[in-house]
């Protein structure tokens, strides 16, 4: 297990939301990260689909993984991200990477993929800023 993969599960743990909700880091390099969820009721919507929020959170958290991978210690500047179908499934896949970096900032693309009897999906993109957070790196 790399150092920067064993440092990324510490950061996880330690975000008390990420532990409420059961993300797991899957993957975690330079430019890169992949974070996942088990989907499960408490995270639905009315509709049975995985609540946006949950689905934004995921992209979010990812984007920031994959630019503090080059950054260093890192917030998110800003996001957007595009629902594209419900997101329907056992497992929730958020797979970020890194476009540009400079030494400040990184502007990263998320892709959250539902896994569904097998079969995955995509169900929401993403493209956010990253920020180092001062004094850090």
């Amino acid at each position: 297990m790399s150092e920067l993969f064993q440092f990324g599960k510490q950061v996880l743990a330690s975000q008390p939301f990420s532990a409420l909700l059961g993300t797991e880091l899957e993957a975690f390099e330079p430019g890169k990260a992949v974070l996942t969820l088990a989907v499960r009721d408490e995270l639905k919507q009315q509709h049975g689909f995985v609540h946006g929020g949950v689905v934004s959170y995921l992209a979010d958290n990812a984007l920031t993984y994959a630019g503090g991978s080059v950054l260093g210690d890192s917030v998110t500047s800003e996001y957007k991200i595009n629902y594209l179908r419900p997101a329907l499934g056992e497992r929730l896949t958020a797979r970020a990477t890194v476009l540009s970096s400079g030494q400040k900032q990184a502007v990263c693309q998320c892709e959250v993929i539902a896994l569904n009897n097998g079969e995955e999906r995509l169900v929401a993109v993403a493209q956010g800023t990253i920020s180092r957070v001062e004094g850090k790196r």
